[in-house]
């Protein structure tokens, strides 16, 4: 495969969640942060057109765009959205690499067979994440991760773009130098004042000139970079810092429904659909958890969050799964069609470290071995072969190529 690399970038993404519940800001400038003395953490395509930019002081951005409305930035529901986006990018492969709380670098090779071409990977992310999120994001695809970096930022917003090997030095060499992923302001200036303003100076200047000026490890780099020779991998791993990504200390995962439903029982199913998921990657992680939410969205996007904390740590389906539904029970009124539900564990910790205490009574082997033998059987055979009895036969049904 030529193009395996997707880097997927969220377009304007904390002032698209900020303002995704409100109809009345969709074409209206918007400023997320920048209030007195501080800076602009993002700002709509709106208010891009006068200028604003993340990092700028807000006193700037309000004289370039007096009109934009400012909104205080709500970063609980930001790691929110930027943990169920990556849950979204895993179902496609376990090869996720956040970068930020709202990009990340998938590796699709294993993943074509069962989901198309990386465009119509792509395109399926997109599809999945509007109508999950209700937000927009760009994909570049490309055979190394510095193109389709810059593939995505040229994609923007809301689009695709693959950048296929023999074009790439077509596309890259007339671009500033500054376009390379990696090259910040200080290196571009000192590439400027040796002559190199475009990434084709870059590339036809000879190597041991250009090791000369920047060094022998940063010159190399810099020459893989502008023939988009890189060979780094896309390595699975989570974004540091304040929730970015999927935090250790939970796990989650939800479902968009093909078609809004008001049904209970199929609502438990998914419930437990997705909470055999989560368990399954729990116990593949060594962790156990006391904390289980859900999510459930309504047709009109009314979005609620539950949670009861346990009085031991599990990683146990069942224990789970009848959690979930009880918190669903208690919401009431079942008449609303929702859209979407999702199932989480929090406050995770590492299984080793906590002892389960038996009742008096209870089965020495029970649902926690059953798991583990289920485990063993998806990991020799895939996860279509065994599975909860009742999601059998629906699964018969359903199976096909989309992400689930």
């Amino acid at each position: 495969m030529s193009t395996p690399i997707l880097h997927v970038d969220m377009d304007a993404f904390y002032a698209s969640v900020a303002t995704r519940d409100r109809p009345d800001l969709r074409d209206v400038p918007v400023i997320v942060g920048g209030g007195h003395r501080g800076v602009v953490l993002s700002a709509s395509y709106q208010a891009r057109a006068f200028g604003v930019r993340s990092g700028m002081p807000g006193a700037q951005a309000r004289r370039l765009c007096p009109q934009a409305v400012r909104l205080t930035p709500d970063f609980q529901a930001f790691s929110t959205v930027s943990r169920a986006v990556m849950e979204t990018f895993r179902r496609v492969t376990p090869q996720v690499e956040v970068v930020s709380l709202d990009e990340a670098f998938l590796d699709v090779r294993g993943s074509v067979r069962r989901l198309g071409p990386p465009v119509e990977i792509a395109e399926q992310l997109r599809s999945r994440i509007h109508d999950e999120q209700g937000i927009t994001c760009s994909v570049g695809i490309a055979a190394s991760l510095s193109v389709a970096k810059l593939a995505s930022r040229r994609a923007k917003p809301d689009g695709v773009l693959t950048i296929e090997p023999e074009a790439v030095a077509d596309y890259l060499h007339p671009l500033d130098v500054g376009e390379l992923y990696g090259v910040g302001a200080s290196t571009r200036a000192a590439l400027q004042r040796i002559g190199l303003r475009t990434v084709g100076d870059v590339a036809r200047m000879p190597l041991a000139a250009l090791q000369h000026h920047l060094g022998p490890s940063s010159g190399a780099h810099l020459m893989a970079l502008a023939w988009g020779q890189d060979r780094r991998e896309v390595v699975a791993r989570n974004a540091a810092g304040f929730g970015l990504g999927e935090p250790d200390r939970s796990m989650g995962a939800q479902e968009t429904f093909g078609r809004d439903s008001a049904d209970r029982g199929f609502v438990r199913r998914q419930l437990l659909r997705l909470s055999a998921r989560v368990c399954r990657r729990m116990r593949a992680a060594g962790k156990v958890g006391p904390t289980v939410a859900i999510t459930v969205r309504y047709a009109d996007f009314r979005t609620l969050n539950r949670s009861r904390t346990l009085p031991e740590p599990t990683d146990v389906t069942q224990e789970v799964y009848g959690t979930a539904v009880s918190l669903y029970d208690a919401l009431g009124d079942h008449r609303e069609r929702l859209r979407l539900v999702g199932v989480r564990v929090e406050g995770l910790v590492p299984r080793t470290g906590v002892h389960h205490q038996h009742l008096l009574g209870e089965r020495a082997h029970g649902w926690a071995d059953a798991d583990r033998a289920v485990d063993r059987a998806v990991e020799r055979f895939g996860s279509a072969v065994v599975g909860p009895a009742s999601l059998l036969k629906h699964d018969r049904r359903s199976r096909g190529p989309a992400i689930r």
